[in-house]
């Protein structure tokens, strides 16, 4: 069997030591605050760059360009390994289609190479999570065609369970009105938000009060897992390690989970729901 590497755009969300315990490549995007320009998983702590957010700035993100994604793919085509890429959902950034067309000029030039970019439709640790899978299949001895069919199969039941604190980061992306940003604001409503089948983040209801929506980002995973077997979730926080702690108590709790992987959300992702958001990623039979 021909040797292959899989590899993921830093919008994966998992620490640094877990994707190079397991020698996992990383294609990082870039983000732009305070006047300054970072790659993502470097520069800013999530503390810094977190408090650089409750202090009123603004983070821009960047996508992945088609030469940057050729420079990332070739050293591994080069030494003769296949790639089977894992893009950040098409819905929110262009990165996937600089990547898929990197590897289509990589392919004229290294025909004996298959590299196999697939659209995840998924996000943050939703992507993460889809690795996991991948890297369990690997380990087995499943062929990158194996593990691509069955992410093609699979990538829509990796479930996004969201809540965010501050309504204004999603009034900034477009997600909401302004208006509807100041009212809940001021009644305290906090939205609730999932991953839709097109890869696009949808808010779906609205909870009044913090630990309610913390509460109903559970009581979805429980209703959407199914007959899903999870060995392991996925949480992500926005700077508040509390409240994601709590959320993998419940998840202990009500759903017999006891491995589960929490990290704070990355920068580029975060520049997005701004800080205090909680993700809850999951196996489920629907989105």
């Amino acid at each position: 069997m021909r040797d292959f590497v899989i590899t993921v755009n830093s919008t994966v969300d998992l620490p640094k030591t877990w994707l190079k315990e397991r020698n996992v490549p990383v294609i990082p995007l870039k983000y732009t605050i305070d006047g300054a320009t970072y790659i993502d998983m470097e520069g800013l702590s999530a503390k810094e760059f977190f408090d650089k957010l409750r202090e009123g700035k603004t983070s821009t993100t960047s996508q992945i360009n088609p030469e940057e994604a050729k420079e990332a793919f070739e050293p591994f085509l080069q030494e003769g390994k296949d790639i089977l890429h894992l893009g950040f959902s098409s819905a929110l950034s262009g990165t996937c289609n600089s990547m898929r067309l990197a590897g289509e000029e990589l392919a004229e030039k290294y025909p004996e190479e298959k590299i196999i970019v697939i659209d995840t439709l998924c996000a943050c640790m939703g992507e993460g999570l889809l690795l996991h899978k991948c890297l369990q299949m690997k380990e087995k001895g499943k062929t990158i065609d194996e593990i691509a069919r069955w992410v093609e199969e699979n990538k829509l039941h990796i479930c996004h369970n969201v809540t965010v604190d501050d309504l204004n980061h999603l009034q900034r992306g477009g997600r909401i009105s302004k208006a509807t940003a100041v009212l809940g604001t001021l009644v305290q409503i906090k939205p609730i938000i999932h991953m839709d089948n097109n890869g696009s983040l949808q808010v779906i209801g609205k909870e009044r009060g913090r630990k309610k929506s913390l509460n109903k980002i559970v009581d979805m995973a429980i209703e959407r897992a199914g007959d899903w077997e999870n060995d392991m979730v996925m949480i992500t926080h926005g700077d508040c390690l509390e409240d994601a702690e709590y959320v993998a108590d419940l998840v202990r709790k009500k759903m017999g989970i006891e491995q589960i992987l929490i990290h704070n959300i990355g920068t580029v992702i975060g520049s997005h729901t701004g800080p205090g958001v909680v993700a809850l990623f999951h196996m489920g039979d629907y989105r």
